[in-house]
Formats: structure tokens, C-alpha cells, sequence
């Protein structure tokens, strides 16, 4: 078969073909993978709450703290997902997987134009090897899917700004260049690769032709990747102990580590989401022999250049690409692992298009059965990775099944077992989880993150007081750790201990200030402590940080509902109700607030929205109740005074009020005398002897029963109490009625006009 000439723009229908059936196989190859739930980190670049709105994206990209990592871009496209998935994964994974095998397309598209043997292979083998899979399966991994996308564009627009020397193609690749490098700063390697092509192609460099339009692109590069470094030190936390390594042992890292990845491409057995740890000494002899072997193999492919340049070009593009996570530079993820598969998404196709080369070529010099029988070797070796690859997609189903996994190839991972009992905590599984912090502690003591949520765990199974002691392990290890602050604070609060738990606030926020949950979990201390002046104000910038925050909103509404700000009060429910609309506390809440300015009937409504969602509620039924009889409904106002009583039968003010219904109104609108002797009496036998409202009750319904002769009696001595306690209203209202008594008249309410006697508070 022919090689194409360089810049051949045609695909055919054969290479359409080959390259529509390369998309569908990568869609088949990741299907367990299809409807994956959330992984390690996924909910940190699913955009998060506070992110959603339109304002969320000028944060995204003007607040570095705002998201995990600052690629305004990617989580720009995060939040543009969002809109379109909301919080449900399958669309997210269908857009990598698309993502994924675009790249693909895009490489086979590249290296044609490049007239590299073998293009369509080299795609394949990209597209479906297992080392992909984390960066195709992971969801917080679209930062490779998308950045690569934009690399590979750039690159392609830059070949013909080569071919061409157009400006339109230059300023396309630039702009698609720092699309690139605002997804992830790994494409700032486009500029060396491009002078390591152009090499490649004509033996040597020209200043004015290849380099001189690339410094631009180097500078844009080297400003990217000195933000990205420091992001990662100072915003994420990629410093300390664990990246105390010398020169010299970052040398043996990076020697190590080009082996480590060569080996998994060419033979991807035993791939895990998180590998052990190395132990880097600069004393020990044969950590030396991997930089040695590094650059023995960078001299063998120099001495062989002026035969072929492949191999140094492709070496030196895979390694040039790894230069970011070769060890010269800290990452956080370095805290727990020196390598990962993600890494060397991009860098891999150096090897592979390398390999597939070679094998292209010596393919075409062989006999026709040769080439049958190696085409069909190439084909055994693509389905074989198809196969690990949909093999290893499995894994990343779920977290539960991921963390296991890891666990059993690498039985050290302290971060496996924490993670990994933070999923089972979420899960109700509190005693397993346990065991799991345990072990993580275990492996590695100064693990903060372990102490933390074993008080994690401990505290969703009530035992708070070993939660906060495992909380102090944990600040005691590690004083500025803002999760344990936070976590602690919560846990004094709900002992009572409300000034040290404010203490630990303040601290988290001192730590982390822009975060919208401490700042509201402080405002329900201060609120506690009676500082409600804080507790507005902290409420005010929760709901600046998290505008959507329901509970801000909630929490901030019943303190300005305690101050007497009814209205604001009001308003920040129903936005509450806007976001969880099926929450009955929140309709309550609203509905005593509402009664309370006057506005019964839409008090009425939300009483009834709060029984619709939660039937047994019992003091939604007992003021719904009482706004029912103060407008006349006392059959309604019955019912609900029953449900009530059918809940708490030793409500003393429920047992009042509906004896006073029921002794104050005919039968035909659902008086029952006799029911409210029944009650009265318990009432009064419960609490209510020297208990005026309670002796009133007891009166009505003796005298509505005919016994007149005990009314008199009651009602007198409830007159007196009145009078004793300074109740003048009741006391003139009891003497009234007491008249009636004595003519032999039992007391009926109006129902134009009701008159519902003091009641007593539920």
C-alpha cells in the first residue's frame, strides 16, 4: 500500500470508514463505563452549587480558589454540562468518550498529514489500549479528553500555517493553543513537539522558518505552567514533607518513572487507579540504574539518527511530554503515588505511533503473506487491548468497586482505606468504614485525613465524644487542616459546647475563607450563642459565595423571622421552597410566619403543602387547626385536632382545644359534649388543675353536657385563678360565660364571629 504524500487532504471512503468504526469501537470498549457514578474528586469538577448560575462563570475564571484546579475552560465546560445533565453522570461520560475518540480521529488526521506509516493503526492502538482508561472513565479526567483535543487541533492548524505561511492558520492554532492550555497545562509541550516534528522532517532547524514563530507559543507556555506550579503548591496543597526530594533523587523519579510508563504501554498488566508509593533514596545502587537506562536509550537513538530519526523523535516526544510529571515539578497527587496512568494520556502516542510505524513499514516489506499475516497479528493485538481496556472500564463503575480494587493490587494504599471508609460511611455502613480509617492510620500515622474521618464516622454513629477526640488527633498532626476545624466545630455545637465550636469556625475560615457552608454552620452557632447581629452576617455571605444554598437560605430566614425582620424572613423561605419545594419543615416555618403578619389564608396553604409532604406532623396539624377554628371552620379544625391527639395523646393544649370545639359548637358542626368532657377532664388531670384556659374548657363542656351545677362550680374557680394571675381579658370572658351557667345556658361560639378562648401554646 502507498504511503500518502505529505498534506494529503483526502480521507476516502475507506479511511471514513475506518475511522467511523474506530469511534464506534471506542463507544462499545468503554460500555461498563457508560452510566458510572461519581469517583475520587468527580464532585469537585461537576460544577459545584455555589458555581451553577451565570455569575458561578465569572468566578470559574476569575477566583483561582473557586474551582479544584485553575482550568477555567474545562470547568467552563463542566458548568455547560451541567446545564444540559445536571447532576447525572451518563451524559458526562458519553461527552469524555466522545472527547476520547475525537482525539483519536484527530491523531490518524495529524499523522497523515505528517505521512506517518501506520496512522490509522497508531489511532486504534491510542484509542482502545487500557492505559487510556482512567483518563476515558474518570470524569474528573476530561481535563486530558479535552486539553488533548485542542492539542491535536493546534497542532494540525499549525502544519498548514507551515505548509502555508497564511496568518488565519497561525492565529487558529494560537487561539486553540491556549484553548488547550486553559483546559490543562500539559499542552504547553505543543511548541517542543512541533520543533521535535519539524526535525523529524527535515534533519535539521531553521531559526527563522520553525522556531522563531513558536516563541510565542513557548512564552504563553512557560507563563501557563508557572501559574499551574503554583496553584498547585500554594492553592492546592502540593508541598511538605512529602515533596522534600533533592536534585539528585528528583533524577532517579524521573528516570524511574519514564521506565515505569514505557513498560505499561507495552505491556498493560496489573493497571491501578492509585500504585504504591516508590521509596526514592539517592544510597540505594539500583534506583540509579533506571535514569542510566533512560539516557542510554536517548544516546542509542542518536547514534541511529542518521539511518532513521523516528525513534529519537518519538523518545523524545513522549518523554518531552511527560516533563511535567517527571518528578522536576510538585503535583499534588504525588502525595500518594509518583505515577498514574492519566499522565501519560498525551505522551503515549509518541511510542505508539512509533511502534505502529515500524510495524507499517516493515509489513510493506515483506512478501503478500507476510503482510496478511502480520495485518492480522495487528488486528489480534488491537481486540486484545479492546478487550483489557473494556475490562478495566469495569472498574470505574462505581467508587466502591474502584477503592477494592485498588486495595487488593495495592494492599498499602493508606489513602485506598480512607476513601475507601468514606464511601461506606456515606453508605451506612459506619462500622466497616471504621475499620478501613483504622488501616489507613496504620499504614501511614501522620495521616491526618484518616484521624479526621474516623471522627467522621464516629459522629454518624452518635458517639460524638470520640469524634472529637479523633478530630484533635487529626489538628494535631496537622494544625491547618480546614476540614478538621470545620468537622470539630460541628461536633462541639452539637454538644452544646457552642463558644469553643465557634472558636473552630472562625479558625476554618481563617483557613478557608471563601467557604459557603462554615460560614452558614457559623451562623446557626452565633445564632445559638444570641450573637444574631454574626449569625445575619455570616448567613449574608454564605448566600454570596452558594446563592443556592437552601439551607442559608432557611437558616437565615428563622433568625430574621426571631429579630422581627417578617418580611426578608419571608422572602429567603420561599426562595428555600424554590430550591427543595418538598421540604415541610421550611413550608411550617413559612406558615407560622405568615400567620403570625396576618396573612392566614396563604399561612392555610403552606400548612397544608407541610401535612402533604410529611401526614404526621403533628404541629402542622395543631396551628393549621387553630387558623381553621379562628375563621369558623371548626369541623376542619376538629380533624385536625384528632391527628394531632392520635400523636401526642398527652397534649395538654391539643386536648384543651378540642374539648373547647367541641363543647362550644352544635353537633351539626361537629360538637360532641360528651367526647369534650372526656377531654377536658384529661386535660385537667394532665396539668391542668390551677390552670385557668384549661378549668374555662372544662366549664363549656360540662355545661353543653347539662351538667350546669358543675359548670358554675368550674368556671368560678377558673375566674379566680384568672384574676389571681392578672388575666383580666380572660377572667371578664369566664365571668360571662359564668353567667350563662347560671341561667342554664350552655356557652355556644358564634359562627359569624369566633371567638376561640386563650389557647394554650403546642
Amino acid at each position: 500500500m502507498a504511503l500518502p504524500e505529505v498534506g494529503t487532504p483526502a480521507l476516502g471512503r475507506r479511511g471514513r470508514l475506518l475511522l467511523l468504526g474506530l469511534v464506534a469501537a471506542v463507544f462499545l470498549v468503554y460500555q461498563p463505563a457508560w452510566r458510572g457514578g461519581l469517583l475520587w474528586d468527580d464532585d469537585a469538577h461537576i460544577t459545584r452549587p455555589e458555581l451553577r448560575r451565570l455569575e458561578g462563570l465569572r468566578r470559574i475564571w476569575c477566583e483561582p480558589r473557586a474551582t479544584q484546579q485553575y482550568y477555567p475552560l474545562l470547568h467552563s465546560f463542566f458548568w455547560l454540562q451541567y446545564q444540559f445533565w445536571g447532576e447525572a453522570t451518563p451524559g458526562y461520560h458519553f461527552t469524555n468518550i466522545a472527547l476520547h475518540a475525537l482525539t483519536a480521529v484527530l491523531a490518524a488526521m495529524l499523522l497523515r498529514r505528517l505521512a506517518v506509516p501506520g496512522a490509522y493503526l497508531a489511532a486504534a492502538l491510542f484509542a482502545l489500549h487500557p492505559v487510556q482508561v482512567e483518563s476515558v472513565a474518570w470524569i474528573s479526567e476530561q481535563k486530558n479528553t479535552l486539553s488533548a483535543l485542542f492539542y491535536l487541533a493546534a497542532a494540525l492548524m499549525y502544519l498548514r500555517f507551515d505548509q502555508t505561511r497564511q496568518r488565519l492558520p497561525y492565529v487558529l492554532a494560537w487561539v486553540l493553543f491556549v484553548l488547550g492550555l486553559l483546559s490543562k497545562t500539559v499542552t504547553a509541550t505543543l511548541p517542543a513537539a512541533m520543533l521535535v516534528v519539524f526535525w523529524w522532517r527535515r534533519r535539521r532547524l531553521c531559526w527563522r522558518r520553525d522556531v522563531l514563530p513558536l516563541v510565542p507559543f513557548f512564552l504563553l507556555g512557560v507563563a501557563a505552567g508557572v501559574l499551574t506550579a503554583w496553584v498547585e503548591r500554594k492553592l492546592i496543597g502540593a508541598e511538605g514533607a512529602e515533596y522534600n526530594f533533592t536534585l539528585l533523587e528528583r533524577l532517579l523519579i524521573a528516570g524511574r518513572v519514564i521506565w515505569f510508563y514505557l513498560g505499561k504501554l507495552f505491556w498493560p498488566a496489573e493497571l491501578i487507579f492509585i500504585y504504591p508509593r516508590w521509596t526514592v533514596s539517592q544510597a540505594v545502587w539500583w534506583q540509579y540504574l533506571f535514569p542510566g537506562a533512560a539516557w542510554g536509550l536517548l544516546a542509542l537513538s542518536w547514534a541511529v539518527r542518521r539511518r532513521t530519526r523516528a525513534p529519537l523523535a518519538g523518545l523524545l516526544f513522549f518523554v518531552g511530554t511527560l516533563f511535567p510529571v517527571l518528578g522536576f515539578f510538585n503535583i499534588y497527587p504525588f502525595r500518594y503515588s509518583l505515577v498514574a496512568d492519566h499522565f501519560q494520556y498525551l505522551a503515549s502516542l509518541g511510542m505508539i505511533v512509533l511502534a505502529a510505524a515500524g510495524a507499517t513499514l516493515l509489513l510493506a516489506r515483506g512478501t503478500p503473506r507476510v503482510r496478511r499475516v502480520g495485518q492480522a497479528v495487528c488486528l489480534a493485538l488491537v481486540l486484545t487491548l479492546a478487550i483489557l481496556s473494556w475490562r478495566q472500564s469495569r472498574m470505574y463503575g462505581d467508587i466502591e468497586t474502584l477503592y477494592r480494587a485498588t486495595i487488593a493490587r495495592n494492599p498499602a494504599c493508606s489513602i485506598a482505606y480512607n476513601n475507601l471508609g468514606l464511601v461506606l460511611v456515606d453508605l451506612g455502613r459506619s462500622e466497616e468504614a471504621i475499620e478501613h480509617f483504622h488501616k489507613a492510620a496504620r499504614l501511614n500515622p501522620d495521616n491526618a485525613e484518616a484521624y479526621n474521618n474516623l471522627g467522621y464516622a464516629m459522629a454518624a454513629k452518635g458517639n460524638i465524644r470520640a469524634a472529637i477526640e479523633h478530630y484533635h488527633d487529626a489538628l494535631r498532626i496537622k494544625p491547618n487542616f480546614f476540614k478538621a476545624h470545620n468537622n470539630l466545630a460541628n461536633a462541639l455545637a452539637t454538644t452544646g459546647n457552642i463558644h469553643a465550636a465557634i472558636e473552630h469556625y472562625r479558625e476554618a475560615l481563617r483557613l478557608k475563607p471563601d467557604d459557603a457552608d462554615t460560614h452558614s454552620n457559623l451562623g446557626n452557632a452565633l445564632a445559638v450563642a444570641g450573637k444574631t447581629g454574626e449569625a445575619v452576617e455570616h448567613y449574608r455571605k454564605a448566600l454570596r459565595l452558594q446563592p443556592d444554598s437552601f439551607e442559608s437560605h432557611n437558616n437565615l430566614a428563622a433568625v430574621l423571622a426571631n429579630i422581627g425582620s417578617s418580611d426578608e424572613a419571608i422572602e429567603h423561605y420561599h426562595e428555600a421552597l424554590r430550591l427543595k419545594p418538598d421540604y415541610p419543615v421550611v413550608h411550617y416555618n413559612l406558615a407560622v410566619l405568615l400567620a403570625k403578619v396576618g396573612s392566614a389564608s396563604k399561612a392555610r396553604e403552606h400548612y397544608h403543602q407541610a401535612l402533604r409532604l410529611k401526614p404526621d406532623f403533628a404541629d402542622a396539624h395543631n396551628n393549621l387547626a387553630a387558623l381553621l377554628a379562628a375563621v369558623g371552620k371548626a369541623g376542619e379544625a376538629i380533624e385536625h385536632y384528632h391527628q394531632v391527639l392520635r400523636l401526642l395523646p398527652d397534649s395538654i393544649p391539643s386536648l384543651n382545644n378540642l374539648a373547647w370545639l367541641l363543647a362550644t359548637h352544635e353537633p351539626a358542626e361537629g360538637g360532641d359534649p360528651a367526647r369534650a368532657v372526656q377531654l377536658a377532664e384529661r386535660a385537667r388531670e394532665l396539668g391542668g388543675q390551677e390552670n385557668a384556659p384549661c378549668l374555662d374548657t372544662l366549664a363549656a363542656a360540662y355545661a353543653a353536657a347539662d351538667r350546669l351545677a358543675d359548670a358554675v362550680l368550674i368556671a368560678e374557680q377558673a375566674a379566680q385563678l384568672a384574676e389571681s394571675a392578672g388575666q383580666t381579658a380572660l377572667a371578664k370572658n369566664i365571668r360571662s360565660r359564668l353567667e350563662l351557667y347560671r341561667a342554664g345556658q350552655p356557652y355556644r361560639e358564634k359562627p359569624a364571629s369566633p371567638a376561640i378562648p386563650p389557647q394554650i401554646a403546642p
